[in-house]
């Protein structure tokens, strides 16, 4: 699973910062990694980006981290990038577009690694 927490007020229109914790995303993002996230527009997805989600099954308590593979209804099927880490839409099915809330723009570790986060190969 994987888990946020906010660190940027809603003062910053639409953006904001998160905690990564656990392992799924390995290995574009790791544990203890902050990512900048843009809240998201309706079309403004795409598969290949990373998203942050509500969890279908605990929508009301849970923030998931995982990449846009494709639409798939009205919704979006969502992977993790560790191929061990099944729980992802493997699990729990598409993703409701409306519980899609924001993509990830960039990956923070140290002032030394600010990067894009990289496309999956």
């Amino acid at each position: 699973m994987v888990a946020f927490v906010r660190l940027v007020p809603r003062a910053a229109k639409g953006w904001s910062v998160h905690r990564v914790t656990g392992a799924s995303m390995v290995p574009a993002l790791r544990d203890g990694d902050f990512v900048l996230v843009r809240r998201a527009r309706p079309g403004r997805i795409r598969p290949g980006d990373v998203v942050v989600a509500r969890h279908p099954a605990r929508a009301g308590e849970l923030l998931i981290i995982k990449r846009a593979a494709r639409r798939e209804g009205a919704g979006w099927w969502l992977l993790s990038d560790n191929e061990f880490v099944t729980s992802d839409s493997r699990e729990f099915g598409a993703v409701p577009e409306d519980s899609v809330l924001a993509r990830a723009v960039l990956r923070l570790r140290d002032p030394a690694r600010i990067a894009r986060i990289p496309k999956k190969r």
